[in-house]
């Protein structure tokens, strides 16, 4: 069983996380060198296949598909993902092989044998409701009944905590006990959240890691009754940051960026714009329609501050970025920074999905949506009266999401400067040839060798 902890670091478990750590002791721990950029669905991407976003062509949690004209973001099928996965290697040793890919991105259209992610139910009137998919006719309802329904807004939002964690790990054993799976790959989240809102250092975090470390405590006490194996990694550290910077504002006030007006507010017109951003957290893919201002883009970005590195087509052939949907350039951040994807020059003229959480409509990821606007008078009056306006089958708009960036504390995405900072890698089994730190390319082998050798 693979359990993957995002945001957990070889410092915390040392510090806070007993049942982590004497799973180290009694096996072996390293640290990990994550992918670039270092965030969610690039780094499951490197994880599963063993490859680079270069060569897997995950480059980021949303990108530009220029066949579409359109920024998608959080999109779910595997079909993203080239390369072969460690399931399907696992197959060709053994056909009786089987894999529970459970809660990992993209989750969706996968060729593991059971396969569950969230995925909500949008109704035709604008609502969204909390749900699970699962490659199995009935089973997302069998869970669902069994252990409740998926606590979506405790996943991600402004409500998000430890019970949407335990949800994941409950259902997770049950399908183990059913199915009882080769391998099993399982994510648990809840470190992302407050490290995210509040930043990595703020005083209630050690309670976090503890409430994280005892849900895992109970999975791998699960696992040891059952004389599975267990591995828990991490696919990148978190930075306490303090000043967002919103390239695509910087664009467009040199012209560069165009926007189009309609109900809704400004939205960037990527057809007319010669220069736009993609931000996700730390680090910015930057398309540029004339590759004759490549050059001129880069060294304009070079002079922002907060940016610590633009990287071209040749610098992200070295780094393992460069992929055709990669930007023309991509940009990391400085530690305390991170990227917007803020374009409106004014909060009046914002889309209206800006104040919602609106993950798969906005054109970059919005750490925002883990809080509640504070300029709002009485807001959980507000969320009271449009989850009436949703019982009872009307339209509603949950605006209450705040364009305040300065909010956010922490992000990720960038490469650990520190030994504390690496995402750990701990095994229950000894490995005789582990080093000090190991290439997030090498877990998929490992994994391997681990089952077979």
């Amino acid at each position: 069983m693979v359990m993957e902890i995002p945001g957990l670091t070889r410092d915390m478990v040392e510090r806070h996380a007993p049942a982590l750590r004497a799973l180290s002791k009694r096996g072996c721990s390293a640290g990990i060198v994550p992918i670039l950029p270092a965030v969610t669905m690039p780094a499951h991407a490197s994880v599963t296949t063993g490859l680079t976003p270069a060569e897997h062509g995950v480059v980021a949690n949303g990108w530009f598909h220029r066949e579409h004209n359109e920024v998608m973001f959080w999109r779910q099928s595997e079909g993203l993902v080239r390369g072969e996965p460690v399931w399907e290697a696992a197959k060709k040793r053994d056909p009786n092989f089987t894999c529970l890919k459970h809660f990992w991105w993209p989750g969706m259209a996968s060729s593991a044998d059971r396969y569950v992610n969230v995925r909500p139910a949008y109704f035709a009137d604008g609502r969204k409701g909390s749900d699970v998919y699962v490659n199995a006719p009935g089973m997302s309802r069998e869970l669902q009944d069994k252990f409740g329904v998926f606590p979506l807004f405790n996943f991600w939002g402004p409500a998000t905590s430890i019970k949407s964690t335990q949800w994941i790990v409950d259902t997770a054993k049950y399908l183990i006990d059913q199915e009882q799976p080769t391998l099993s790959m399982v994510y648990l989240p809840h470190l992302d959240y407050k490290q995210q809102s509040h930043g990595p250092n703020h005083a209630d975090i050690p309670a976090d890691i503890q409430m994280l470390d005892e849900v895992a405590r109970d999975l791998i006490e699960f696992a040891d009754r059952r004389d599975i194996q267990v591995m828990a990694i991490s696919t990148y550290h978190m930075n306490e940051v303090h000043c967002p910077v919103s390239l695509n504002r910087i664009f467009r006030k040199q012209g560069w960026l165009r926007v189009i007006h309609n109900a809704t507010g400004e939205l960037i017109d990527y057809g007319t714009s010669e220069v736009f951003a993609v931000a996700d957290h730390q680090t910015a893919h930057v398309y540029i329609k004339n590759p004759d201002m490549i050059g001129d883009v880069q060294a304009m970005l070079l002079e922002v501050a907060g940016v610590a590195r633009v990287f071209n087509r040749n610098d992200q052939a070295e780094h393992g970025v460069d992929h055709p949907a990669a930007g023309d350039l991509f940009v990391l951040a400085e530690k305390k920074a991170w990227f917007t994807y803020y374009y409106w020059l004014n909060d009046e003229h914002a889309p209206d999905f800006a104040r919602t959480i609106a993950i798969h409509a906005k054109p970059g990821y919005d750490p925002c949506e883990l809080f509640l606007d504070p300029t709002l008078t009485l807001p959980k009056f507000k969320i009271a009266r449009a989850l009436l306006k949703k019982k009872i089958g009307m339209r509603y708009l949950m605006d209450v999401i705040p364009l305040d960036a300065t909010l956010v504390k922490g992000s990720h995405g960038l490469l650990p400067q520190e030994s504390g900072e690496h995402p750990v890698y701990i095994n229950s089994e000894m490995e005789s040839d582990l080093p000090e730190v190991l290439p997030m390319t090498d877990l998929k082998q490992r994994i391997l060798n681990q089952m077979f050798e």
